[in-house]
């Protein structure tokens, strides 16, 4: 396996970065995952565009988007598998200990892994810990990822394969690596920004096939009290795509994956079948 590591392309068993490094030390960094099917990036230019706001807002230098594109196509032209997922990382660079940074570059990895196999629906629970809606570094895809770690192996141990997050207000938030919808009379409905969520590139497109396909689609607050009311929810992400929800908390929901779920999942598969958003 080959990765990208600071301009060049390495072997993954013999790349290292530095013990000193930023984003080891205190999460200091921002990545992107993005989705290749055949050896074609799925909306790249939307996620160079979070990966730009993202670093933007920590104050974080980014390689230029031709440096990043160069390094992305060499790295899945090395790879075995012509389908998986491109994952782009840039952290604060070595630095001193403690929270300020040094005056290195930053460190860039781009590295491609195989895709994990989703099944068509998932369990998931609400963890007892909140999103900051108002945090610093909320809406902000960073490194810093504890607290996701931490929510996925108590959803884990009782027996659910992904956590949601209530914000400060007790509204819906997100999961741990997907944005959550919840259907009600065929409405469709999502957290907004000022929720705390991150702005996830496959929200974006489902939003938009909800509009092609004519469902109501509301980026709205939700009380949590919805989501293990709804008549359906899903996930998206760019590994999941759309992926209905079985259960909230050991509670079945009355549809999974629900008629307004399967709908979109096949819109969302269309998209990227038809090559608009291939690079």
């Amino acid at each position: 396996m080959k990765v990208w590591l600071n301009g060049a392309l390495v072997d993954a068993d013999r790349a290292g970065v530095s013990p000193m490094d930023h984003g080891l030390l205190t999460g200091d960094g921002v990545f992107e995952t993005l989705r290749v099917y055949d050896r074609r990036i799925f909306a790249w230019e939307r996620h160079l565009d979070r990966l730009a706001y993202s670093a933007g807002a920590l104050a974080l230098p980014l390689p230029d988007r031709a440096t990043l594109r160069a390094a992305a196509d060499a790295v899945i032209a090395a790879a075995a598998d012509g389908d998986g997922r491109l994952r782009i990382t840039v952290t604060g660079g070595t630095a001193p200990l403690g929270s300020e940074r040094g005056d290195t570059p930053p460190t860039v990895i781009v590295a491609m892994g195989e895709l994990r196999t989703f099944p068509p629906t998932e369990a998931v629970v609400v963890v007892p810990w909140t999103r900051n809606e108002h945090g610093a570094t909320a809406g902000l895809k960073t490194i810093s990822y504890a607290e996701n770690v931490r929510a996925l192996a108590h959803a884990h141990a009782l027996g659910a394969s992904e956590a949601v997050f209530a914000n400060t207000r007790g509204d819906l938030c997100e999961a741990t690596g997907s944005n959550v919808f919840v259907v009600h009379g065929g409405v469709v409905r999502t957290p907004p920004a000022d929720a705390g969520c991150l702005l996830g590139v496959t929200r974006a497109l489902v939003i938009d096939c909800c509009a092609d396909a004519g469902i109501v689609c509301e980026e709205v607050p939700v009380p949590m009290a919805a989501l293990r009311a709804a008549d359906e929810a899903f996930l998206t992400s760019s590994t999941r795509e759309v992926q209905g929800i079985a259960s909230v908390d050991g509670v079945a929901l009355p549809a999974a994956p629900g008629p307004v779920t399967l709908r979109l999942g096949a819109a969302f598969t269309a998209l990227v079948a038809d090559g608009r958003e291939m690079s």
